[in-house]
């Protein structure tokens, strides 16, 4: 039996809102079915972008010089080694315009730039005056959409996106499918056939249909043995087994609402879906988009190597461009980039660090993002934070029980036990250094 006729299309009366998952005056419910997905063999895997599209749909607009600078420390990260394969752009206004036609000037192999549409044949001319290869396509997949917000049925939503998806490959724009809130979607009613028609235009056209899974509210879980439409290893591979899309045509979109921007897009390349979506540092709407940079790392931890080309220290060039130049706020224990993510600041983690960096910190984070492992003195860090903090500073080999040494923990007790609640500063443990040691040369 042939896909369209195992999966057709499920026309219903009414939508089908998984009120027994999502019963909204309630958190939402994972319920398990007990049938596990098995784990494929890994494939190759990427990264495709958003921080121009959904990545700033939560902050000001970017300038266009500003997308310049961020879309080649992008290419710069990706050091031509594919794995941050594409970046989508907004292209309706004049600004949006200008920054893509700025960026293709730069003539990057990677990121490939990419325009985001709706579903409106309109939008297309203005794909071709861009002279981009490819577009998204906003084909939003649950009954919450096309009931309650397009108010149509979903034979109505199913014809009008074909329609549009037409459109766009005879006037040979290659598109790429935006399923969104696939993760309250009807999967076999809904999701599925309409992916076999999409790949029955792939077979017509001869261009690949790219499908992007679009968890837009956060839904999606991890657990190969959790049911639909919620399993990020349900969805990967229903698409790839009952629908017959390969997995290079699909990518992971997803959101932080429930803390899960991370893991499901891992679980997504684990169970076959080549691409993962995601913006910088986690911008965009609501809770954010998966972190373009944290998956840089994920895609080395997975496939056991360093991607060869990535330059692992421009993820902290980008930190340090977003809070310089785009009015970004890291969080201080943010991930891999916060201003205390190596920093520790008991006592007895600075004593293991004297003894050996790798025991608190979990990489060597000079070699590969360019940041030394730190101490914050503070009343728990006791004589062995004070002593790390000399001697990652200054050309001195300092015991514990020294005198000197001595003398500014008696001074930070001092101020502790007075009601102080911050950390001490930089600049006051400089001066309370130099009155304790006098002039020492500073390491280079």
């Amino acid at each position: 039996m042939a896909a369209k006729d195992k999966y057709p299309l499920q026309d219903v009366a009414e939508p089908n809102l998984y009120r027994e998952i999502f019963p909204y005056d309630q958190l939402p419910r994972v319920p398990f079915d007990g049938q596990a997905v098995p784990l494929p063999p890994l494939g190759e895997i990427w990264i495709t972008d958003t921080t121009f599209r959904d990545g700033q749909q939560a902050r000001p607009p970017y300038t266009a010089a500003q997308v310049v600078d961020i879309y080649t420390l992008l290419h710069k990260l990706d050091g031509d080694s594919g794995l941050i394969r594409a970046s989508e752009f907004f292209l309706y206004s004049k600004r949006d315009r200008e920054a893509v036609q700025k960026c293709a000037a730069l003539g990057f192999k990677f990121p490939q730039i990419t325009g985001w549409i709706r579903a409106v044949k309109s939008d297309f001319k203005l794909v071709k005056d861009m002279g981009l290869k490819e577009t998204g396509i906003l084909t939003s997949c649950s009954d919450y959409h096309i009931f309650l917000k397009l108010k149509k049925s979903r034979r109505q939503a199913m014809e009008m996106y074909l329609d549009i998806a037409k459109s766009a490959l005879d006037s040979g724009i290659a598109i790429r499918c935006h399923l969104e809130d696939i993760t309250r979607a009807d999967f076999y009613g809904f999701v599925v056939p309409f992916a076999i028609e999409l790949m029955e235009l792939r077979r017509q056209y001869g261009v690949d249909v790219k499908i992007r899974l679009c968890d837009t509210m956060g839904f999606g879980v991890p657990w190969p043995e959790a049911a639909l439409p919620r399993s990020v290893p349900k969805l990967v591979a229903g698409l790839i087994h009952e629908a017959g899309v390969p997995g290079a045509l699909l990518e992971w979109h997803g959101h932080n609402d429930f803390h899960k921007a991370l893991v499901n897009p891992a679980t997504a390349w684990l169970y076959g879906c080549a691409a993962c979506n995601g913006a910088l540092l986690g911008t965009g709407e609501r809770t954010g988009n998966t972190p373009i940079e944290a998956m840089v790392v994920e895609a080395a931890q997975i496939n056991g190597r360093h991607t060869p080309g990535v330059n692992y220290t421009v993820i902290t060039e980008i930190a340090e461009y977003f809070q310089r130049n785009a009015d970004h706020t890291i969080p201080p224990n943010y991930p891999l980039v916060g201003r205390d993510f190596n920093v520790t600041r008991a006592g007895i983690h600075a004593d293991g660090l004297l003894k050996s960096e790798e025991i608190y910190n979990c990489f060597d984070t000079v070699a590969l993002l360019n940041r030394p492992v730190g101490v914050a003195i503070t009343d728990k860090s006791g004589a062995a934070g004070i002593k790390h903090w000399i001697e990652e500073r200054f050309e001195l080999d300092v015991a514990k029980d020294d005198s000197r040494l001595i003398s500014i923990k008696d001074r930070i007790d001092a101020e502790y036990e007075a009601g102080r609640t911050s950390a001490v500063a930089e600049e006051e443990m400089l001066r309370w250094f130099n009155q304790a040691f006098g002039k020492v040369p500073a390491k280079k």
